[in-house]
């Protein structure tokens, strides 16, 4: 291996993986929503912040319609 490598010939190019990074965002939930997704978490032996997210993705993907049902 050389000592040095002269890096200002190197040709730039966009990172392939760059789509399939995950944005941090803050959200406020509610401590029993937080304590539910913990739990299955820690069933299933991952992290409750991807848990959540694999939720929330199945949600997209399934297209799943919100209902309010208030009563």
């Amino acid at each position: 291996m050389k000592e040095e490598y002269d890096l200002t010939t190197m040709k730039s190019r966009p990172n392939p993986y760059a789509k399939k990074l995950k944005k941090q965002v803050t959200m406020r939930l509610e401590t029993d929503v937080i304590e539910y997704f913990k739990g299955m978490a820690e069933s299933a032996g991952i992290p409750y912040q991807s848990l959540i997210n694999l939720y929330l993705k199945d949600c997209v993907t399934s297209h799943r319609e919100l209902s309010l049902k208030w009563q």
